[in-house]
């Protein structure tokens, strides 16, 4: 199956957009290691993407409503719980659940698993 990162807006195609939400326990490295790969592995399939950290230094990068309303995708990669979990809800139809672990090996793969079975392509 081929997917593409593009949506049909208006008679335009967009780039989908891919957000993600980042915490562990320490909140330190693997918070940041974890995002930092998670944006490159989305980047490279070719979707926008934005991803929040949650750590020592609090919120970091921190969606907003119009990114949560905006996104295809909402990956909550978290270890531990995550900080102002009401700002997600109305949006469980398009949140992906993964351990930090998930996350840092396996971006590529839960990106193109969820839109495989979302229906294909998006277009």
């Amino acid at each position: 199956m081929t997917f593409t990162p593009f949506v049909k807006e208006g008679g335009k195609r967009m780039k989908k957009k891919v957000v993600a939400i980042c915490a562990c326990p320490a909140g330190v490295a693997h918070t940041y290691i974890v995002a930092d790969r998670l944006e490159a592995a989305v980047k490279s399939l070719g979707y926008e993407v934005k991803v929040e950290t949650q750590g020592m230094a609090g919120i970091e990068n921190k969606l907003t409503e119009q990114d949560l309303s905006d996104a295809e995708l909402i990956i909550m990669a978290n270890d531990i719980a995550i900080v102002e979990p009401e700002r997600f809800a109305g949006y469980q139809d398009k949140v992906v659940q993964s351990n930090m672990h998930g996350a840092l090996h396996h971006g590529k793969e839960i990106v193109t698993k969820y839109f495989s079975n979302r229906g294909g392509n998006g277009e």
